[in-house]
């Protein structure tokens, strides 16, 4: 779908015609829990006659969901940095929080020890320990399994199986084919050698979505994915295994995995497991295509547009027709930068709404043309500074941070100053933004990322709604650390 712009277009304005509510008796709120794909669907062990009537979130309560609860799951590796901060606060912001759980998994190969440590050692993670206690955020140690279960029967069509199984071994299990056991109950298990596990952290993260996914179902996202909209709607049907097209390729196996749902436990997700492991644990998305598509198993794993979760990615490989999006934004690095993003173009060529005006008129100047404030104007703001020689003839400066945080704001002074950005006029439409990596970069003060970050602390802080009208009712979240190298 090239035509990103109309895609983002009806997206934003067709819920009518691509939503839909399935006839009464046939809906998932209707459905016994114990039928649910999730482990834990009404939060009580699938153990209830029926789901629940809808209870809000709140302080005092994670509230309860009259349909199955979703996974979302999620991967890192290391100590918690802003972006799993942006992450997990896109996930509060828009979606339907008692009738979601958010899985965050941490590199327990690299670092058996992870999760204690983002529990007790972490400083950027200790605001969300309230959300872990309550069981809003649960933390899994990720370790490649030795064996994984598959559903039982012949859910890969015999493909690869061996005409004569072995022998059993001590434990009466029967190798059946390649890397497959069945055990002493006929349950078959994918086995994993020592030799065929990697710890490359991309491979790791293109593998442990799949075996999450087959084991417990729901939803995947890649950390440098900010959530836009509620995913719901996208996963709660019968049919919801997908993924979305890599940029502009019209190649019906070229996925992309970062954003990706499937069933749990199903004939679909045993076929693209063992089909990664077969390949020596390449589960990198256009090979899994590739080998979907030449066993025409790629009908039953949906192909949502880009345009859906990473609206720029068609701009960026030049497969774009028709009109930019709003913003027109041509470059993943530009939603980092504030007044610098767009030398070369206009990020609202395609907006065909009101212009907003300046709010002040004291100066005749845009205030993209005046003067930036230098360290020796902040000196003169009765600003405490100290110099410190580093003995290598480099003098470093130290500016005192309470002082610089009371200092009288001057907008023709600022080097950051505020925009028309806002949250509405971001992709509009979308479900998801992809960031696209770039993890030691911090966003400008009115910057695109900055506008989600203040957009987020507003809600969390109860002065502004979220995309659907709602109020934060939940745990205190305190807001984003100021970003000091743009002061």
């Amino acid at each position: 779908m090239p035509y990103v712009f109309d895609c983002l277009k009806y997206m934003d304005e067709g819920e009518k015609e691509y939503y839909y509510m399935p006839p009464p008796g046939e809906r998932a709120s209707e459905q016994p829990p114990k039928m649910a794909e999730y482990l834990d669907s009404d939060g009580q062990g699938n153990s209830l006659a029926q789901y629940p009537s809808q209870k809000s979130y709140s302080k005092s309560s994670s509230g309860q969901c009259n349909g199955p609860i979703v996974p979302y799951h999620t991967y890192w590796t290391g100590p918690a940095t802003w972006r799993v901060e942006l992450f997990i606060k896109s996930y509060f912001y828009t979606q339907n929080l008692p009738c979601s759980r958010l899985f965050l998994w941490l590199d327990g190969d690299r670092d058996p020890d992870a999760i204690e440590k983002f529990m007790t050692r972490d400083p950027l993670f200790k605001r969300f320990i309230p959300f872990v206690e309550r069981g809003d955020i649960t933390l899994k140690l990720w370790n490649f399994p030795s064996r994984i279960p598959l559903p039982p029967g012949d859910n890969t069509d015999g493909r690869g199986y061996y005409k004569t199984p072995g022998k059993p071994n001590a434990k009466n299990e029967v190798l059946v084919a390649d890397g497959l056991i069945r055990d002493a109950n006929n349950q078959e298990w994918l086995i994993l050698t020592e030799r065929q596990m990697t710890f490359l952290p991309v491979a790791v993260s293109d593998a442990m979505r799949f075996v999450v996914l087959h084991l417990y179902g729901g939803s995947y996202y890649d950390m440098d994915v900010v959530m836009l909209r509620d995913m719901r709607p996208l996963l709660i049907g019968d049919e919801h295994s997908f993924a979305e097209r890599w940029g502009g390729h019209s190649s019906p196996g070229d996925y992309n995995t970062a954003v990706m749902s499937l069933t749990a436990n199903s004939s679909l997700s045993s076929y693209l497991l063992r089909g990664g492991v077969r390949m020596g644990l390449n589960f990198h998305p256009r090979i899994i295509g590739v080998m979907a598509v030449k066993d025409g198993r790629n009908q039953e794993f949906n192909m949502l547009e880009t345009a859906a979760f990473d609206p720029i990615w068609t701009e960026f490989n030049w497969d774009r027709l028709g009109r930019c999006t709003i913003p027109c934004i041509k470059d993943y690095g530009q939603v980092f930068k504030g007044k610098n993003a767009f030398p070369n173009h206009d990020e609202w060529e395609s907006y065909d709404g009101p212009q907003l005006k300046l709010a002040s008129k004291t100066t005749s100047k845009h205030f993209w043309e005046m003067r930036s404030v230098g360290e020796v104007e902040v000196e003169k703001r009765v600003v405490t500074v100290e110099r410190a020689s580093t003995g290598m003839g480099v003098e470093m400066l130290t500016i005192d941070r309470a002082a610089l945080s009371k200092a009288e704001y001057k907008f023709e002074e600022d080097n950051y100053p505020p925009t028309n950005r806002t949250l509405e006029n971001f992709f509009r439409g979308a479900w998801t933004y992809h960031i696209h990596n770039q993890w030691y970069k911090n966003p400008e003060p009115s910057s695109w990322l900055n506008v989600i970050q203040r957009a987020q602390d507003g809600f969390f802080s109860g002065s502004r709604t979220n995309p659907y009208g709602e109020k934060w009712q939940g745990l205190e979240l305190p807001p984003y650390e100021i970003s000091w190298e743009y002061t």
